[in-house]
């Protein structure tokens, strides 16, 4: 019974099934008909003409649309616990030619404005500093916590006002999107994103993510920067398939609202052990190795994330009786 990474999730049978519809010759790459609809896809659902690009994993999208951003000898600004930092090998440095991660507390991995203003302030100016270009940020965030409307545009206002591009990292974004219950534009670029790296892998998606412009002036040459990093696929209706799929009769938020009901099960019957508030489909817990193994032994599954500390991660296809089960193990210890 695997709780361990919504990335070890199945595939939603409506991704298998677009698949297989568009299984037959097509032009290569993404001249194909699905791949060149999904600015219009993108553009209904965000309320707002976009740019958008399928992309097959959520560091290439966060890399790609961050070297979009930032030249190599500026910095980006992000969360101390951000994914881009600690969880990809280095890629947006790579992806960027050398521009310099620039990071900033706070909690549940959450920054506020007032910490990126005294970021920037802190700044020294002048040639011998990488000086700030982009902000990056993740929704829901690396402990499963949802940034709000407000809080975005908040960000946003700062990010403009010292001429930032902003990047929000949506690997979990219906996850987040279900729990705020707003517009899909109320908290990307109606609060200053310019892009968002949106997250299908995670949520009933075989392989793909989207990457959505906002500031469309800030995708220009984005395709031939996937081009150049090995990520433009000769048969890309695939991945286009799989993002249509998904966002038809709103499949993407109904896994999502599967996954994070199931995490607030978990969550309750953690109890005084939760460290964050469930806000997402993860619940991060409090527990000593011996609990640890009591539920290892019981056939569960999930990730040790510092000492004394564990995550749980709910998909959107886990079965309720093992959510109900690990619940009931959990409350018992």
């Amino acid at each position: 019974m695997r709780f361990f990474s919504d990335n070890a999730a199945s595939v939603h049978p409506s991704v298998l099934a677009a698949m297989a519809a568009c299984n037959s010759v097509d032009t290569a790459y993404d001249g194909d008909a699905l791949s060149k609809s999904l600015d219009g896809v993108m553009s209904d659902l965000f309320e707002t003409e976009v740019t958008a690009l399928w992309v097959t994993t959520g560091t290439a999208a966060n890399s790609l649309a961050l070297a979009s951003l930032c030249p190599p000898y500026g910095s980006i600004l992000c969360h101390r616990d951000a994914h881009i930092q600690n969880d990809e090998c280095g890629a947006p440095e790579f992806y960027t030619h050398g521009a310099k991660l620039a990071l900033i507390e706070g909690d549940g991995a959450k920054i506020t404005s007032e910490a990126l203003a005294d970021k920037l302030t802190a700044t020294p100016g002048g040639v011998h500093w990488a000086q700030p270009h982009a902000l990056s940020i993740t929704n829901a965030t690396e402990y499963g916590r949802v940034y709000t409307p407000a809080e975005v545009g908040a960000l946003g206002e700062v990010a403009k006002a010292h001429g930032l591009g902003f990047h929000m990292d949506g690997a979990r974004f219906a996850n987040a999107l279900v729990t705020l219950g707003c517009a899909p534009a109320d908290v990307t670029w109606r609060a200053g994103v310019d892009v968002l790296s949106f997250g299908f892998t995670k949520n009933g998606g075989l392989s793909t993510e989207c990457l959505v412009y906002f500031d469309r002036e800030k995708a220009k040459g984005v395709a031939e920067r996937r081009k150049r990093a090995g990520h433009l696929l000769s048969k890309g209706r695939y991945l286009a398939a799989q993002v249509i799929a998904l966002l038809q009769d709103d499949v993407w938020l109904t896994n999502a609202r599967a996954a994070n009901e199931g995490a607030k099960k978990l969550g309750a019957a953690c109890g005084h052990r939760l460290f964050q508030p469930v806000e997402a489909n993860e619940v991060f817990a409090r527990m000593t190795p011996d609990d640890a193994a009591k539920l290892r032994a019981q056939g569960f599954d999930f990730y040790d994330w510092a000492d004394g500390e564990v995550r749980f991660v709910v998909s959107w296809d886990q079965p309720a009786a093992e959510i109900d089960a690990f619940a009931a193990a959990i409350a018992v210890l």
